[in-house]
C-alpha cells in the first residue's frame, strides 16, 4: 500500500511549503517579481560534478575539441602583431590574419579552459594556459606594456575617427575576460597583471576623447554595427569586483550607455531593429553594475529587458534574433537582429537564433534567479538548456551551430573546427559549464533547478546531494543525502511550468500529499541525515505552443522536451490543436514519436537529438472549409 504524508501535519519533522510566484497569462503582460533580493549563491564549478550521462558526454566532446587546438596557432596573430617571430600556421576563418576580429577566439579559449580547469583540475589544460599567459605577457611587453591584441592599435584610431572597422573593443574585451577568468578560476597572477595593463590602455585612450566623441563611438542602433563594443562594460565591472579600484568602476560606467539603459529601466521596448548580441551583453554588464553598486536603475533595466525579450521577442526554445524589420545589409535580411515585438511568425529564416544570443540569455536568466529565487527564471533557464544550448551541439562530434533554424524544411549547419566564429567561442564556453546553475544555495536552503545527473558538495553544511536519473527519457529524478551529521536545511524542488497535477514527491519512500502548482518550488524543511532520499516523479504531457501573432503557427513539446519533425518539406498540418495532439504516439522505451495527421505520418524526436537530417520545429495549421 502507498504511504501518504499529509503536508498539513508535521510528521517526521518535515515541513512542506510552496514557494511560488504569480504569473499572468499571455505574452503581453509582465510577470510579477519579488521586490526584495534573495541574494542566493552559486556553487563553485568544482563543487558540482556531472555524473556519467548523455549530458556529461556532451561536455566530453567539447573537452576533446579543447585538447585538439594548438596553443602556438592560437598565439600566432598576437606574436605577429607584437613583432615576435612565429612559425605556426595561422588559423582560418574569423581568426585569419586579415580578419579584424582575430584574437577573439583565443579569449573564448582562455575562458573555456579556465572553467574546465576549475571544474576538473585538468593538468594538461592548466599547463597549456599557463604557457599561453606567459607568451601573451611577452607580446604585451613588446607592445609597450599596456596594449595586448592580435590586431594593430590603428584599428582603435579608425574607430575613434568614425571609420568602419570590425569591432576592436568587442575583440579586446574577449581577451580581457579570458585572462580575468584564468586569474579568478585558476589563480594565475600573471594573467591578472595583463588584464590590469589592458584596462590602463583603455583608460588612456578614452581620456583623450570628448563625451561627444565617446557617445558617437559607442552608439550602436545600426544594422550589424562595426563599432560593437562587446561586453566591455561587463568585463570592467567584473574587474572592479575583483580589484575594488574605483578607476575600473569609472571606466566600466563609460560603456554603460544611457540611450539604452534608461528606456529599459522605464520598461520601454526599444529592441526592434537592434543587433541582438551587441546589446544583450550590455544588459549582463548592467546586472553586474547593479551587483557592484546597488543602483536601482540597472537592476530595473536588466529585469525589464528580460521580460521584454522573453515575452515578446523569443521563440519557443528561449532563443531570439533573426531578420531586421528594415534591413540595410544582407545579413540583417535574415539574421542577428530583433524584430517587431510579438511579430515572430514572419521571421523564420534559416539564420535565426544565433547561438551567442542563447548563451547570453541563459546567463541573464541565471543572474536574475540568483537575485530573486523567482521560478520563472529557472523555467526559462531549463527551457534554454535543453532546447537551445544542447540543441546547438552535434551529439556525434561536438560541433556547434551559428544559427538554430526552427521552420521547415531546415538543417542544422554545424560550424567547422577552423571557422572560429563567435559561436564557436561561446559554444566551447557553454559546454564547459553544463554543471553550472543546477543548484543554488544560501545559509540554510538549497534549490534544485535542473534534473541533471550530478553531485553537489555543500561544504558549509557538510552535506553532499547526489542526483541520479536518466531525465528526460525517464520522467523522474532521485536526490540522495550524505551528511557529516544530521543537518537541518530546506530543500527547494523546482516544479516547472510544464508539470501537471500527477507529479509526485516522495521522501524516503513516503508520498507527500500536496497539490502541485506549476512554476513554483516545493520546500521540504527538515533535519536530514545520510541515506535520506527524495524522489520527484513527473508525468509528461504533450503540449502545443503557438506564436503570439499567429495561433496557427505551432510547436510541439513533450514535458520539457521540444520536439522536431523529420521532414523534407514544409510542415502543413490539418485539424484542431486537440486533434493534432491526439494523433501523437510515443515508442515504449525511448523519446521517439509519431504523429498521424490526415494521410501523413511524421516521425518526431527531441530537437537536441537532431544532427544531419532535414527537420522542422514550427508547423502551420491550415484547414480547408
Amino acid at each position: 500500500m502507498t504511504r501518504i504524508l499529509n503536508a498539513n501535519n508535521w510528521i517526521n519533522t518535515i515541513i512542506i511549503a510552496f514557494v511560488s510566484t504569480s504569473v499572468l497569462a499571455g505574452n503581453t503582460q509582465k510577470n510579477e517579481r519579488s521586490v526584495l533580493d534573495k541574494d542566493l549563491s552559486v556553487f563553485a564549478l568544482n563543487e558540482v560534478k556531472l555524473k556519467d550521462s548523455w549530458i556529461s558526454k556532451r561536455e566530453d566532446l567539447n573537452r576533446s575539441y579543447l585538447y585538439r587546438l594548438d596553443a602556438e596557432r592560437l598565439l600566432h596573430n598576437f606574436r605577429v602583431n607584437a613583432g615576435i617571430k612565429s612559425d605556426a600556421k595561422p588559423l582560418d576563418g574569423w581568426e585569419n590574419p586579415g580578419i579584424g576580429l582575430r584574437g577573439h577566439f583565443t579569449g573564448h579559449y582562455l575562458s573555456a579552459c579556465a572553467s574546465e580547469i576549475a571544474q576538473t583540475g585538468d593538468t594538461l589544460l592548466k599547463r597549456r594556459i599557463d604557457y599561453m599567459v606567459l607568451a601573451l605577457a611577452e607580446c604585451q611587453q613588446k607592445l609597450g606594456g599596456k596594449y595586448l591584441s592580435a590586431f594593430p592599435e590603428k584599428d582603435f584610431d579608425a574607430l575613434e575617427k568614425g571609420q568602419w572597422v570590425w569591432a576592436p573593443y568587442y575583440t579586446y574585451h574577449k581577451v580581457m575576460q579570458g585572462l580575468l577568468d584564468v586569474y579568478t578560476l585558476t589563480g594565475n597572477k600573471k594573467a591578472y597583471e595583463l588584464v590590469l595593463n589592458m584596462a590602463d590602455f583603455v583608460e588612456g585612450r578614452l581620456a583623450n576623447l570628448s563625451s561627444e566623441q565617446i557617445e558617437k563611438m559607442l552608439y550602436t542602433p545600426n544594422s550589424n554595427p562595426g563599432n560593437e563594443a562587446g561586453a566591455m562594460n561587463e568585463v570592467l565591472h567584473n574587474l572592479y569586483s575583483v580589484s575594488k579600484n574605483e578607476k575600473h568602476l569609472k571606466l566600466a560606467k563609460i560603456f554603460d550607455r544611457e540611450w539604452f539603459s534608461k528606456p529599459l529601466a522605464n520598461g520601454v521596448d526599444i529592441l526592434s531593429g537592434l543587433h541582438s548580441n551587441t546589446h544583450l551583453v550590455l544588459v549582463n554588464g548592467f546586472a553586474k553594475r547593479y551587483e557592484n553598486t546597488h543602483e536601482k536603475l540597472y537592476r530595473d533595466a536588466a529585469v525589464n529587458f528580460w521580460e521584454i525579450l522573453l515575452h515578446h521577442h523569443c521563440y519557443v526554445n528561449g532563443s531570439s534574433s533573426g531578420p531586421r524589420p528594415n534591413p540595410t545589409t544582407p545579413t540583417a535580411m535574415k539574421a542577428e537582429h530583433w524584430g517587431k515585438a510579438d511579430g515572430l511568425s514572419a521571421t523564420l529564416s534559416d539564420e535565426i537564433a544565433e547561438s551567442c544570443v542563447s548563451h547570453n540569455t541563459q546567463k541573464l536568466s541565471a543572474t536574475l534567479f540568483r537575485w530573486t529565487a523567482n521560478p520563472q527564471y529557472a523555467d526559462a533557464y531549463m527551457n534554454t538548456f535543453y532546447n537551445s544550448v544542447l540543441a546547438l551541439q552535434n551529439k556525434e562530434d561536438g560541433a556547434v551551430t551559428y544559427h538554430l533554424p526552427l521552420s521547415s524544411p531546415r538543417t542544422k549547419k554545424f560550424l567547422k573546427e577552423n571557422d572560429f566564429r563567435c559561436c564557436n567561442g561561446t559554444g566551447i564556453e557553454a559546454f564547459t559549464q553544463l554543471n553550472a546553475n543546477v543548484y543554488f544555495h544560501n545559509n540554510a536552503s538549497i534549490w534544485v533547478n535542473l534534473f541533471v545527473p550530478s553531485e553537489v558538495n555543500w561544504k558549509e553544511q557538510g552535506v553532499i546531494l547526489e542526483q541520479t536519473n536518466n531525465f528526460p527519457e525517464d520522467q523522474k529524478t532521485t536526490i540522495s543525502v550524505r551528511a557529516n551529521s544530521p543537518t537541518h536545511f530546506a530543500l527547494n524542488l523546482f516544479i516547472p511550468s510544464w508539470a501537471n497535477s500527477k507529479t509526485r514527491i516522495l521522501v524516503n519512500g513516503i508520498t507527500i500529499q500536496i497539490p502541485i502548482k506549476p512554476l513554483s518550488y516545493v520546500k521540504i524543511d527538515r533535519q536530514w541525515k545520510t541515506g535520506d532520499k527524495v524522489e520527484l516523479q513527473f508525468v509528461f504531457d504533450y503540449r502545443i505552443q503557438s506564436m503570439s501573432d499567429n495561433k496557427n503557427v505551432i510547436a510541439l513539446s513533450y514535458g520539457p522536451v521540444l520536439l522536431a519533425f523529420e521532414t523534407g518539406s514544409e510542415l502543413i498540418l490539418k485539424g484542431s490543436q486537440k486533434e493534432i495532439l491526439s494523433g501523437i504516439t510515443k515508442s515504449s522505451n525511448e523519446l521517439s514519436f509519431s504523429l498521424k495527421n490526415g494521410d501523413t505520418t511524421y516521425k518526431l524526436m527531441p530537437f537536441y537529438q537532431i544532427t544531419g537530417q532535414s527537420f522542422g520545429v514550427y508547423a502551420t495549421i491550415r484547414n480547408e472549409y
